[in-house]
């Protein structure tokens, strides 16, 4: 077997374009005024925008290593991508709501809260939920699950890209 392409820069590359894509398409939609509107939009950019970026990464890595790709290498790409672009969305995130737009949580929340009311919730459990959000929105609780939330995805969409791009010496013979 022939030298193994190194997966550090294609992780690092690739995980720093996605990071920068979706600051990019969180700053679109805030400097449009869609940011909360249009929150699932973002969201639904965002991903697709991992799944190419990861599956390009893969594709590279497979490039570098002569054509060959194990499953267990994808997944390690992928995973890798993702896990750096949730600590670049996760700092831009705590800069953003701390520097930049301060009260774009509580007028999330009040958003939210409006579905609640719309919902038929009593006024205790409305503070409850407002309760468990807030504590959710902190940097403690956010940041860790925005990069295992990050990571998970990328475990996923690397798993379905590896298995399609896999190709070992062995299933040359």
């Amino acid at each position: 077997m022939e030298k193994q392409a190194n997966s550090k820069g294609i992780i690092l590359n690739y995980g720093l374009y996605l990071g920068i894509a979706g600051v990019f398409i969180h700053l679109i939609f805030y400097a449009t005024g869609n940011l909360i509107s249009l929150g699932w939009l973002s969201g639904i950019i965002g991903i697709v925008a991992m799944i190419v970026l990861i599956a390009l990464g893969i594709k590279k890595f497979k490039a570098d290593n002569g054509g060959f790709l194990t499953f267990g290498q994808a997944l390690k790409v992928g995973v890798g991508i993702a896990v750096i672009s949730g600590i670049i969305s996760s700092i831009y995130t705590l800069v953003f709501t701390n520097m930049i737009d301060p009260s774009i949580q509580e007028q999330a929340l009040e958003l939210q809260r409006q579905a609640w009311i719309d919902s038929g919730l009593n006024e205790d459990q409305i503070e409850a939920s407002e309760a468990m959000t807030k504590k959710m929105q902190s940097p403690i609780i956010a940041v860790p699950f925005a990069i295992i939330f990050s990571a998970f995805l990328g475990f996923v969409f690397s798993a379905i890209c590896g298995a399609i791009m896999k190709k070992t010496e062995e299933s040359d013979y």
